[in-house]
C-alpha cells in the first residue's frame, strides 16, 4: 500500500462545481508535473502506489477525482456531462495553478479516453501521454452493445446496490482469481470505490455514452510528441483495438508511439501488473526528461 497521501485541495470551476485535487511537491517546480486520471468508480487514491514510484524518480502528481467521485460534485444536468467537458475542467485547473505546460498525462480507462481528448483539444500543453486500457468511443459509435445503461438502470430501479455493481466491475477489472489471492487488495480498491455516487457513476457513464466520443476520429489530432499505449494481455478486446488505436495516433510517423501488452494483467494494469506496468511506463517518463 502507498504511504501517506498529500492534502487534496478544492478548485471551483467556472460553473460553480468543486474539483478535488491534490499536487504534491508544489513548490518544487525543477519536479516535472504528471497529471493522473483514473478508472471510472475511482477516486485519485486509485494512483497511490504509482504516486510513489514517480516520487521517488523525482517527479510530482497531480491528481483528480472525476464528477461525484471522492471530492467533486456533479454537474446539474447530469446527462450533459461530456469527455469535452471533463478535458476542459482539467485544462481550467491547470491554468489556475499556473502549470503551462505538463511533463506528461497517464490515464486509465476513462482517466486515458479524457487524456487523448485533452490533448487534441489542449495541443502542446503536455509533453507525453500515457494511454491505458481505454475504449475507443461510445457503444453506439463503435457498434457495439450497450453494458453502461442496464447497471444505471439496475441502480436505480434496486435491483442491484452501488456496492454489487462495483464489486462485479472489479472482477471484470482483475479477474475473480487475482481478487481472491490479493485480499488486501481486494479491500483497499472497494474502500476508495465506495467513493463513487451513483450521481457520479452516472454522470461519468453519461460520457461515455455521448455521441461526441469517438477517439478515433481525433487521434490523429493528438498535440503530444510523444505518446505509449499500454494495455492488460486479459482486458477483453482491448490489445487489438488499442493497437489499433495507437497506429491511428502515430499518423504515418507524425507522432513517435511505442505499444505495449502487459503479460497476465487486466484492465486496472496498473494494479496487477504494477511492476512491469512501471517498467514500461517510467523509463518513458524520464527519457530525455524536460
Amino acid at each position: 500500500m502507498a504511504s501517506a497521501r498529500f492534502s487534496p485541495s478544492t478548485f471551483a470551476l467556472p460553473d460553480g462545481r468543486r474539483l478535488q485535487y491534490t499536487l504534491a511537491f508544489p513548490s518544487e517546480l525543477q519536479r516535472p508535473t504528471i497529471v493522473l486520471s483514473s478508472l471510472l468508480a475511482t477516486t485519485a487514491a486509485v494512483w497511490d502506489d504509482v504516486v510513489n514510484v514517480l516520487h521517488k524518480n523525482g517527479l510530482r502528481a497531480l491528481t483528480y477525482d472525476h464528477p461525484g467521485h471522492g471530492g467533486s460534485s456533479v454537474p446539474a444536468d447530469l446527462q450533459s456531462n461530456t469527455l469535452q467537458g471533463m478535458a476542459d475542467d482539467v485544462f481550467a485547473l491547470l491554468q489556475s495553478l499556473s502549470l503551462r505546460t505538463v511533463h506528461a498525462w497517464i490515464g486509465c480507462s476513462l482517466g486515458a479516453a479524457t487524456g487523448i481528448v485533452f490533448a487534441a483539444r489542449h495541443p502542446g500543453v503536455l509533453n507525453r501521454l500515457v494511454v491505458c486500457d481505454t475504449i475507443s468511443g461510445s457503444p453506439g459509435n463503435m457498434g457495439a452493445p450497450d453494458a453502461f445503461t442496464p447497471r444505471v438502470k439496475a441502480f436505480h430501479d434496486r435491483q442491484a446496490t452501488m456496492e454489487e455493481g462495483l464489486a462485479q466491475t472489479r472482477e471484470r477489472w482483475l479477474g475473480k482469481e487475482y481478487l481472491d489471492s490479493h485480499p488486501e487488495k481486494a479491500a483497499w480498491l472497494a474502500q476508495l470505490m465506495s467513493e463513487t455516487t451513483l450521481d457520479g457513476f452516472e454522470t461519468c457513464i453519461a460520457a461515455l455514452l455521448s455521441p461526441g466520443f469517438d477517439l478515433r476520429k481525433i487521434a490523429s489530432s493528438v498535440g503530444v510528441g510523444k505518446v505509449l499505449v499500454v494495455v492488460g494481455e486479459k482486458d477483453a478486446d482491448l490489445p487489438a483495438t488499442m493497437k489499433y488505436l495507437a497506429d491511428q495516433i502515430r499518423d504515418d510517423g507524425k507522432r513517435t508511439v511505442d505499444f505495449h501488452v502487459l503479460k497476465n494483467a487486466g484492465h486496472a494494469s496498473f494494479v496487477d501488473g504494477f511492476d512491469s506496468w512501471c517498467e514500461v511506463v517510467v523509463p518513458f517518463l524520464l527519457e530525455n526528461k524536460v
